[in-house]
């Protein structure tokens, strides 16, 4: 929780400074750059309007004389009626017709806009920039408009104020509006982005929580929703993690139950054949048999187990070279013997050394291939009824540089959808009832092994980075075990 609460403040506040950065940023950046500009405008319109204003009064005051002007006057807003002012010229006007406290600070001549020229008009209009005291400076036009009864009038248009000045609303000149927007949206938006990016997370979090105290049942994926980002992508990484996980565990779970179920049927026949022995001391020599064919069985579960381990491990190291089809020949041999006796017989088809000898060298393990074959040759026999024969198949491939062993048996095959299950440890198979072939798992079948073979022939082949995988013969019955290993340069 306070890692969640640490993130979440984080980009909470991240974000939030940064969008109020932004926004009065912006509204700043623009302000400035626009302040000149604005400044002119505004000035160019003040002028403009002023121009106009004292334009449409002389004109009114030539035409309709005073009652003319005030009639334009009446039509205008009081905010521009009382800009305007007038009065006649007195023969002794001099300059200090503003009046006795009036100081002119700045003075220009204006050229005039309106056409037409009246006996002794005074071209263009006067701007001052005028001060009484006690009073603010005033910014004024005025022009004197002589009428036709030989009178001078003067116009006076003040243009003070005209221009509006920015608003202060705080730091800059930003208005509490941008200030508002930036600070509540600001922290809307960055609760929201805050919530959405530490949501997944704590999720994440909680479901390595839960994995860890055992509960390997976790899923996320469903949580994310409808998101595809690499949140998404992350917590579909975690469940297969959790998958993959949940199956080693479940597997090793398997394991040790059917090891333990492995180990207790010869334990067993070990206290039996002990007791029988105790009570018949006439029969110890047959019951010592008895406990030593059960020791062996023992012993060679835990070979296989520790066999099993040492590959899943991959503690071996694969520095070794050695020719696959010589080794082949060897287990071949070696096999046999053990299958006369059931009645089973072993052939060979492969390369003649002369053609195989430069491309048959395999890197790795030789005892762990050697285990491989052994065992698939031997599941081969164990399931082919007497009378029968199991075919070992080499065959080399030049273009993809590897070598393919094919065991071939006569036994009743098995189930398709059980093909890739006898790879798994302690899986025997058996004849079902009508003569088709089943999988019998964790139970004693008519088989005989503790269900490792495959396993370990699965498992070494794998670690030299080849392929085994069977399949059902299609003429004549039986299963056909194939091993693929590269060659050296491969």
């Amino acid at each position: 929780m306070r890692l969640r609460l640490r993130l979440f403040w984080k980009i909470l506040f991240g974000f939030w400074f940064t969008f109020i950065c932004i926004v009065e940023g912006v509204w700043v950046v623009f302000t400035l750059y626009n302040i000149p500009r604005f400044r002119t405008e505004i000035r160019s319109y003040a002028h403009n309007l002023s121009e106009t204003r004292l334009a449409s009064a002389e004109t009114a005051l030539r035409l309709g004389g005073e009652d003319g002007l005030r009639a334009l006057l009446a039509s205008w807003p009081e905010e521009e009626r009382v800009r305007l002012t007038f009065a006649p010229v007195g023969a002794d006007e001099g300059e200090n017709w503003l009046g006795p406290n009036v100081s002119v600070l700045a003075s220009m001549k204006v050229p005039g806009k309106v056409p037409g020229k009246v006996p002794g008009n005074v071209p263009g209009y006067i701007a001052r920039i005028v001060k009484e005291e006690g009073k603010p400076e005033r910014r004024i036009i005025s022009r004197k408009v002589p009428l036709a009864d030989g009178t001078i009038v003067r116009i006076i248009y003040d243009r003070t104020d005209m221009l509006p000045r920015p608003p202060k609303h705080g730091p800059l000149h930003i208005p509490v509006e941008m200030v508002v927007f930036g600070v509540v949206g600001g922290l809307l938006f960055s609760a929201l982005l805050a919530w959405h990016l530490s949501r997944p997370i704590w999720r994440l979090r909680k479901g390595f929580t839960q994995l860890a105290g055992g509960n390997l049942d976790v899923r996320l994926k469903g949580l994310m929703g409808r998101r595809r980002d690499e949140i998404a992508d992350l917590a579909r990484d975690f469940d297969s993690m959790a998958e993959r996980l949940q199956i080693l565990v479940e597997s090793r779970e398997q394991m040790l139950y059917d090891v333990s179920h492995e180990l207790r049927s010869p334990l067993a026949r070990q206290h039996i054949a002990i007791g029988l022995a105790r009570q018949n001391p006439r029969r110890t020599e047959a019951l010592l048999d008895r406990i030593e064919r059960e020791s062996s069985r023992m012993d060679e579960l835990v070979g296989e187990l520790l066999t099993l381990s040492r590959v899943e491990a991959e503690e071996s190291v694969l520095e070794e070279y050695f020719d696959l089809q010589g080794l082949a020949r060897v287990v071949v041999d070696n096999t046999r013997f053990e299958a006369e006796k059931d009645g089973v017989s072993i052939q060979m088809h492969h390369v003649p050394e002369d053609e195989l000898a430069e491309i048959s060298t395999v890197r790795g393990d030789a005892e762990l291939v050697r285990r491989a074959l052994e065992n698939v040759l031997r599941n081969a026999v164990r399931h082919s009824p007497p009378g029968s024969s199991v075919v070992v198949s080499v065959k080399v491939d030049a273009a993809m540089n590897s070598c393919a062993i094919t065991v071939e048996d006569s036994g009743p095959g098995v189930p398709e959808e059980s093909l890739k299950r006898i790879f798994e440890p302690f899986v025997r198979l058996r004849t079902a009832e009508g003569g088709k072939p089943a999988v019998k798992v964790n139970k004693k079948g008519t088989s005989q092994g503790a269900g490792l073979g495959l396993a370990i022939a699965s498992r070494a082949i794998a670690a030299h980075k080849g392929k085994i995988y069977a399949a059902n013969r299609s003429e004549g019955g039986g299963l056909s075990i194939t091993m693929v290993l590269p060659l050296e340069g491969g």
